[in-house]
């Protein structure tokens, strides 16, 4: 089984908004897989359940795209109402999960061929009581990939954030360059793309309204190596 890791330079960069996209190609693809996010903060209450957005976007993709049937509870084992990180939202309901707890959570089936787990914010950011999204990709020895929304400042972000996972031991093995919006948006002058495509060893993927299929092709051309 191929563990993936699914981290970002930051919060609200479109990690799951490609994480969905590519569990669709995998599974269409022909390969087994299951998907985690363990822990979510920020639920919507309703009632008295507490339904995770990204977890959600999750299940219905795996739903539409397997035989199989995956549940909300497969996916996401530990979710917070507060919009704040998970380590802060589990603090404030005065309760301990710990990065063991998680890796546990984390675990797919003995026949997948891919395990896809998305972390929560940025690769540093705190995800449980004692530890970061760090710990538990370097807990999983997970491969990973970075998603990078195209934006001012992103070259800096995505330095750090490789450095810090290779300082784990770990194997960044494709950086993807969400561009959906435009960056056109923000800065006509900049190319990101380029930039970084100079400064790293890593594949640096586009993904826009043009290149959606293209780099999806590629993440799973490198998850079957």
């Amino acid at each position: 089984m191929k563990t993936i890791f699914i981290t970002g330079t930051d919060t609200d960069v479109g990690k799951t908004f490609i994480g969905t996209r590519l569990t669709e190609k995998l599974l269409k693809s022909g390969l087994t897989l299951s998907v985690r996010k363990p822990i979510e903060s920020g639920c919507q209450r309703q009632g008295t359940t507490l339904v995770p957005a990204d977890a959600s976007d999750y299940v219905s993709i795996y739903n539409v795209s397997s035989t199989d049937n995956c549940s909300l509870d497969d996916v996401c084992r530990y979710r917070y109402e507060p919009a704040i990180s998970p380590q802060r939202a589990i603090t404030l309901a005065d309760e301990t999960v710990s990065v063991e707890q998680l890796l546990a959570a984390s675990q797919g089936k003995a026949a997948d061929d891919v395990l896809l787990v998305e972390g929560a914010g940025g690769f540093y950011s705190p995800l449980c009581s004692d530890g970061l999204n760090a710990d538990l990709a370097e807990a999983m020895q997970a491969q990973v990939i970075l998603v990078v929304r195209d934006r001012l400042g992103c070259i800096n972000q995505a330095l750090l954030s490789l450095a810090a996972i290779e300082s784990r031991g770990l194997e960044c093995f494709a950086v993807v360059v969400n561009q959906i919006p435009s960056a056109a948006d923000e800065d006509i002058a900049m190319d990101n793309l380029a930039d970084l495509r100079a400064r790293l060893k890593q594949p640096v993927l586009p993904y826009n309204a043009n290149e959606s299929t293209n780099t999806l092709d590629k993440l799973l051309n490198l998850i079957r190596l």
